[in-house]
Parts: C-alpha cells; sequence; structure tokens
C-alpha cells in the first residue's frame, strides 16, 4: 500500500484533527484517511461568477477623475 508523507504539516492543523480523531474513536491515520474519502467522493462544485452589475453610466476615467474632484477617493 502506498504511503503518504505531509511536509510542514501546521501544528493547529494537527491539533484539530487529532482532537477530531479521539472523538470519532480512531487512528489520526485513519482520521485523515476518511476525510480524505469523503472529501474526494464529492462532486466537483463549479462555481459561478455572479452576472456583472450595469449601473447608470460608465466607470471611466472621467467618471473617476470627477469622483477624485468631489472627494470621493
Amino acid at each position: 500500500m502506498p504511503g503518504l508523507v505531509i511536509k510542514d504539516f501546521p501544528e493547529s492543523l494537527h491539533h484539530r484533527l487529532k482532537d477530531k480523531a479521539r472523538k470519532h474513536h480512531r487512528s489520526l491515520t485513519r482520521e485523515a484517511l476518511t476525510i480524505l474519502e469523503e472529501g474526494l467522493m464529492r462532486p466537483d462544485r463549479v462555481h459561478e461568477l455572479p452576472r456583472p452589475v450595469i449601473g447608470k453610466s460608465p466607470i471611466n476615467d472621467a467618471w473617476l477623475d470627477c469622483a477624485r474632484n468631489q472627494g470621493r477617493a
């Protein structure tokens, strides 16, 4: 069976994993494998970008200059 070494594992994450393993009565390795299995079984999420906001006037250099002149920068 292949092995896995995780370098520079953050101490805070190690503590959280250890607490979760203890809570589920599992070894640290078994808990990590369970979390990986659950995460990899979920379908990939497709993140859609929000629709662009179309305002009353375009934001261009003239608009920005006007806003700066009115102290809105």
